[in-house]
Order: C-alpha cells, then sequence, then structure tokens
C-alpha cells in the first residue's frame, strides 16, 4: 500500500522528509524501519506510533504536524495490522467479574451479559449504548441493528471490504449476543490490513503537475483529545465526551459545522457505538440518534451519509490501519473516484476513530 500510495501521488520514496508508521500488537517491531527495508531506505526520520484504535490516524497526524512545523513539505504516513488469527478484544480476567454490583462509568450490574460478558470491548460499547437508550426515547434494540444493517448494505458497493454480503433486520437481531445489545452482525470483525497516503505542504503541492494538484485534498482539521479529567480510579473511558471534545475543535479550526459535511467515516467498532456518535458529532439533534437512524439520515441517499465504506463492521477494523483507511475512503469521494458508491458532490468529509486508553481523532 506505501507503493500504490506513493504511486497515486506521482512521487517516490525519495521525495519524503519524514515517516509516521502505526500499528498496534506490532508496536515493538520498529514497523517504519521494516517498512523501509521493502520499499527504500533514504536516511528520514521514522515516527512508530501507538495509540489504541486511534493508531493509524495519530501516525498520520505525526506526519501532518511535522509539515504544518515546517520540518517537513511532504511525508508518507501508514498504518498496517495482523490480526486474522485473533478473536474479539477482551479484557483479563477479573476476580469480581461474577459480581452483580454496579461497576465501571456506566454502571453495569452484571458481570456476563451474552457471551462475552461486560468486561470487554463489546461491552464497554455495549453499556454506553444502553445509556443513551435509557436517557433518551426512541432508542432499543431495533435501532442498533438498523445501524449494522446499514452498514452490511453500504459493503455490498466497496469493493475493498472485508465482508461485502447483505444481512436483513431479523438476521442481525437474531445472530448470537456477544454482548447485550450486540450481536455478532453488530461487531466490527478482526482482519489483516494496511492503509497509506501521502501528505504535502501547501507551498510544495505548488510545484507538483496541474493533474497532482487537482486531486488534492486539503486537511481543514487534525485533532486528538483524550480522556477528560477524573479523579484517579478504575472507571471505563468516557466516550461521549471524549468524541465531542474533539468534534468541537475540528469544526472550529475548520470553520465549519456538521451541517456542512456531506460524509462522515466514524469509528463503528459496535452497532451501539455508531449510533451514540451520531449525537457526539452533531450529526442530529441532541438525543435524536434513535430518530436520525429511522429516517434513514445516515444511509447514502440520506442526509448525511455515515460510513458509506460499509465501516468496521463491515470493512473490518485492522486496528493500525482504521484511521487511515478512513480517511482514504472520504478522499476517495471527495476526489470523485469511489464508483458505485459515489456520494455526489461530496466536497466537505470527517473521519473519526477513538482509542479507549484513551484518544480521539
Amino acid at each position: 500500500v506505501c507503493l500504490e500510495a506513493l504511486a497515486d501521488g506521482e512521487v517516490t520514496i525519495h521525495d519524503m522528509d519524514v515517516m509516521g508508521a502505526g500499528t498496534l500488537f506490532q508496536a515493538s517491531t520498529s514497523m517504519g524501519q521494516r517498512i523501509q527495508k521493502q520499499i527504500g531506505q533514504t536516511g528520514i526520520p521514522v515516527y512508530n506510533v501507538t495509540n489504541a484504535c486511534a493508531t493509524g490516524a495519530t501516525a498520520l497526524r505525526t506526519v501532518y504536524l511535522s509539515i504544518k512545523a515546517g520540518e517537513a513539505s511532504m511525508g508518507l504516513a501508514v498504518g498496517v495490522e495482523q490480526m486474522g488469527k485473533m478473536g474479539l478484544l477482551r479484557g483479563g480476567s477479573k476476580e469480581d467479574a461474577q459480581v452483580y454490583e454496579p461497576s465501571g462509568r456506566y454502571g453495569a450490574v452484571t458481570g456476563v451479559d451474552g457471551i462475552l460478558g461486560t468486561e470487554t470491548m463489546p461491552g464497554v460499547f455495549g453499556q454506553a449504548g444502553m445509556a443513551y437508550a435509557y436517557e433518551n426515547d426512541g432508542v432499543g434494540f431495533e435501532q442498533f441493528a438498523r445501524v449494522a444493517y446499514k452498514n452490511h448494505l453500504h459493503s455490498t458497493l466497496n469493493p475493498l471490504a472485508q465482508y461485502q454480503k447483505e444481512f436483513s433486520m431479523e438476521q442481525i437481531m437474531g445472530s448470537p449476543v456477544q454482548s447485550y445489545p450486540n450481536t455478532t452482525l453488530m461487531c466490527c470483525p478482526t482482519g489483516d490490513g494496511a492503509a497509506a497516503a501521502v501528505l504535502v505542504s501547501e507551498e510544495r503541492l505548488r510545484s507538483m503537475p496541474k493533474r497532482v494538484q487537482k486531486r488534492a485534498v486539503r486537511i481543514a482539521a487534525s485533532v486528538l483529545t483524550s480522556d477528560p479529567y477524573v479523579e484517579s480510579g478504575q472507571v471505563q473511558p468516557d466516550v461521549n465526551t471524549l468524541t465531542r471534545n474533539a468534534a468541537a475543535q475540528a469544526y472550529e479550526k475548520a470553520g465549519i459545522g456538521p451541517e456542512d459535511l456531506d460524509l462522515v467515516e466514524l469509528h463503528d467498532c459496535f452497532a451501539t457505538a455508531e449510533l451514540i456518535h451520531y449525537d457526539n458529532l452533531g450529526l442530529c439533534e441532541p438525543g435524536g440518534a434513535g430518530d436520525f437512524i429511522d429516517s434513514g439520515g445516515p444511509f447514502r441517499d440520506g442526509r448525511t451519509p455515515v460510513n458509506v465504506s460499509g465501516g468496521l463492521i463491515s470493512k473490518g477494523h485492522p486496528i493500525g490501519a482504521t484511521g487511515v483507511a478512513n480517511i482514504y475512503e472520504v478522499t476517495t469521494h471527495l476526489r470523485g473516484e469511489a464508483g458505485d458508491r459515489q456520494i455526489e458532490g461530496a466536497k466537505v468529509g470527517l473521519t473519526h476513530v477513538i482509542g479507549l486508553g484513551s484518544a480521539c481523532g
């Protein structure tokens, strides 16, 4: 993918001033240098990045900041992960896993709820989704399932999606519950993957061929946030405030609002995650995520198309690659090169990833 990204920009590794490489589970392997040994070593600085599910986006932001600081005029960002033999991510065993007491930020009261229970990534986002459903009318199992239905439907138009298959609402709701309300078909699959992008300063872009300039997409804002302050203790990450803060900063820096977005690629690691992020990103009225999905708002032909790629639920979630892959998807639409899934006239897009631990970009 690095060679493909370089060729797409009509440049070579010799044109790069900096490289950012993101991977999570191979973080100790100096991934950037390993890649350079395959595509060419040129003596440039290499930043190896790990930042949970925001790893790829953080690698790209590292290159972006190098260019903004004037330390580089062109750079290569790559995210990669090998997860094909892994199962669903889950936390370590807890001695109190079977204790039926409120715990964590979202007040889970059961140690096991579904095949995987609550001490897992499906559990974290399951609890966040149920908290949202409790606080807002019009949100329930069916609305969460409709998110997955949409993304599986969108995947049928994306030749790069890991799975390209439509599922009915009945199939989605009837598949095994992993951690309520997330069923198997509401969860992202693990898999191998990689994505890369070339970033360039505006000044250097002006020296490149006109055909390259015409296909360039401007980054209006790049933001990275972490959890807001809380007293020390073992609490679950606040996935809502984390995203709300990142979105507010991004909109302010870009000088736009959510109403200006033509498409969004957001972090749908689970169906519950996507639904709550409709609200967190300002894509719907406060508390209106259920109405937004029921009205078709995030579908490809809706008001604000979300995860036209099929999202992580269908496209897959090789963690290190995801952030860069989301940017690739939006860039492809802004260039008008998305083929059958193209959002016509797309001019402004947003990408979002969230990593527990915690980071949001």
